[in-house]
This record gives structure tokens, sequence and C-alpha cells, in this order.
């Protein structure tokens, strides 16, 4: 498997009620085996989290499965890290 980072920049309409779903949708990741690391940014304008997955597509139908990007709230963006 390979490491994908994701990005999660807040739109102006974020909608701070998609928190708890988001955070739900982290921990059903890290409970498959496909988050290894997530975090928010301290100047609060999104955040950003590592996923493990097959290949970039794989990784994108992953990332916007997020209740962020589902409801507008934040973009999502997806790149592979080769880390």
């Amino acid at each position: 498997m390979n490491r994908y980072l994701v990005m999660a920049m807040r739109l102006p309409q974020f909608d701070t009620d998609q928190i708890g779903p988001h955070r739900e949708f982290l921990d059903a990741l890290r409970e498959q085996g496909r988050l290894e690391l997530a975090g928010g940014f301290a100047d609060k304008s999104g955040g950003a989290y590592v996923l493990r997955a097959s290949d970039l597509e794989q990784a994108r139908v992953l990332a916007f499965g997020d209740p962020l990007h589902l409801t507008g709230s934040s973009r999502i963006d997806v790149y592979e890290w080769l880390a």
C-alpha cells in the first residue's frame, strides 16, 4: 500500500456541524488500517491526513467520502506521498 496526503481546506461556507462526522469518518479509516496520521492546522484553515491505499484512485474514493467534502465544507485534494 502507498501513502497519500489529503489536504482538507475550509471553504467560506464551512459548516462546524461537520466536525463530528469528519472525526467519525477518520476513526473508521483508522479502524480499517487506512489512516496513519491526522490533524488540524493551528490557524484553523483546515487540516491534513495520511491515507494508505493501493493507488491514487482508491485514495481519492476514500477521501471524497469525507463528510467535509460531501457537504461542500472543505476542498479536498489528494497527493501521492513519497515518504
